[in-house]
């Protein structure tokens, strides 16, 4: 049984900013922004026809900056947030602003991207309104509450991470709490991801070569993994079925498994990238599947199957043995499963700089690397089965 070929998608400018639709469970959907400094800056809607491998697009104006993160809100497909490069009084700033899809966006106006008719006349995004951080520093990721209904985010600027509150129709944006990074020196957030265990009470941040803990009530440091890797730690993300486990990857080349309740060392490492690793995700569905993207120009898929939630494997009930399978599974059952790497890809000529999975099928992913090449692949198919049989 052949594995299905990667499908690829190039977009004209450079792109560093990729995201799962996260409220739309049916289609396969993923958002790319742009990074143009002589153009106006895009977001591409990619549609991908899983039974027929087939992508369509519709291109939306954002007319704002050169986008350097993107990502969606968890209850309402047609809203997402950048955070954007503007340049005010001769400095460049990063801001955040949420936005709204322009509503023809929804009736099929999809193209095929190798159509020689396609539409010259892009649809502009609605702006909802700016996350003004100003007084507070520069935007570097705006993140959604995970569970919620789309009211809820936080944006990390500089050395402050903002709380803030939208308006039932997200027009309006009011800062709830703030927690800032103290200490010597520029200290700066470079990345963070809101946990989606304990009620959503939780966010894990990334600065310099540390990872924080922060206790979203109070607005006050829970843990501080000093060292966690030996240079700039450039993304996180937690496990979604084991609490208090979250990943991390950095410019050590490294990623690293951690349990907050022990952060003395990390559960298990993987060095397998020769660069700066850039973006880590686990499987929504499956945490020991873990993706990974890297400015070595490939992305790697690893079966961590030793710290997943299910470490040996699919248990089986007695009751559902015959006598002679039973020694067989008591053996099999005894032992964690081994950790390997499935996959290592190659499409990609440039640095990857975002590894998303889809929302609507847990067995595909999108790559993005800063060439603008945007390709889909799926998990192999003889491990897919072999987790779900």
């Amino acid at each position: 049984m052949e594995d299905d070929a990667p499908v690829i998608y190039g977009l004209e400018f450079q792109a560093r900013a990729l995201t799962s639709q996260t409220a739309e469970s049916d289609a396969i959907r993923f958002l790319v922004g742009t990074q143009s400094l002589k153009f106006d800056n895009q977001i591409h809607v990619i549609d991908f026809d899983d039974e027929n491998n087939i992508i369509s697009k519709s291109v939306l104006q954002h007319h704002a900056g050169e986008i350097w993160h993107i990502s969606a809100s968890p209850a309402d497909k047609a809203v997402l947030s950048t955070c954007y490069n503007t340049t005010s009084e001769s400095r460049v700033v990063t801001s955040g602003a949420v936005w709204r899809m322009p509503p023809e966006w929804e009736s099929g106006s999809h193209e095929s991207p190798d159509d020689p008719h396609n539409s010259h006349n892009p649809q502009n995004l609605e702006l909802l309104c700016k996350l003004d951080n100003s007084a507070h520093g520069n935007a570097s990721c705006v993140l959604w509450e995970p569970m919620g209904d789309g009211k809820r985010v936080i944006s990390l600027a500089d050395n402050h991470a903002l709380l803030w509150d939208l308006t039932e129709s997200s027009t309006q944006a009011r800062i709830s709490s703030t927690a800032t990074l103290e200490g010597k020196g520029q200290l700066k957030f470079t990345s963070g991801k809101w946990s989606p265990h304990h009620n959503c009470t939780q966010l894990a941040t990334a600065n310099d070569t540390a990872i924080r803990g922060w206790d979203l009530r109070s607005m006050n440091q829970m843990y501080c993994i000093e060292n966690a890797h030996g240079q700039l730690v450039r993304d996180l993300d937690f496990n979604p079925n084991k609490q208090y486990y979250l990943a991390s990857c950095g410019d050590d080349c490294k990623v690293k498994f951690w349990d907050v309740r022990n952060i003395s060392e990390p559960v298990k490492s993987l060095e397998e990238h020769s660069h700066w690793v850039w973006s880590v995700r686990y499987n929504h569905s499956h945490d020991q599947l873990v993706l990974t993207g890297s400015s070595d120009s490939r992305v790697i898929l690893s079966n961590m199957v030793s710290i997943s939630s299910e470490p040996f494997g699919h248990l089986v009930d007695d009751d559902d043995l015959s006598d002679g399978e039973d020694n067989h599974q008591d053996e099999k059952s005894k032992e964690p499963l081994q950790d390997s790497i499935i996959s290592a890809y190659e499409e990609h000529e440039d640095s990857v700089y975002a590894v998303e999975w889809s929302s609507a099928d847990p067995w595909l992913f999108a790559s993005l690397s800063y060439d603008g090449r945007l390709v889909i692949n799926k998990v192999p198919r003889a491990l897919k089965y072999r987790i779900l049989l």
